[in-house]
């Protein structure tokens, strides 16, 4: 099977103070893939399932950051996951433990 078939998944992780552009932390393909999902939810991690965007952004290194032409792809969805963010607290009364910066983009599975 192709990499193209397989399941993806990119971690990243930004910090406004620390960072210029979200930083790859992890990517993989296959199984690597569902570990990085799996340790993601495990952990109260937002994973947002994108094919194109894993498939875009397993290209990059590990620890490198977005390159500026992948910017309006990483904003559109760190924009999604802060929109379920308001919904999802919206409903609850409690706040979740989530690790903040943190987003995995991967593949549906």
């Amino acid at each position: 099977m192709s990499k193209s078939k397989k399941n993806k998944a990119v971690a990243l992780k930004y910090c406004a103070n620390d960072n210029i552009a979200p930083v790859v932390i992890a990517s993989g393909y296959g199984t690597m893939a569902e570990k990085i999902i799996d340790v993601a939810e495990n952990k109260g991690i937002p994973v947002y399932r994108d094919d194109s965007a894993a498939s875009l952004l397993c290209m990059l290194e590990i620890g490198s950051n977005i390159p500026p032409k992948l910017y309006e792809v990483v904003a559109a969805i760190y924009g999604e996951l802060l929109k379920a963010s308001r919904e999802i607290i919206e409903r609850e009364t409690s706040f979740s433990s989530q690790s903040p910066g943190n987003t995995i983009i991967s593949t549906d599975r």
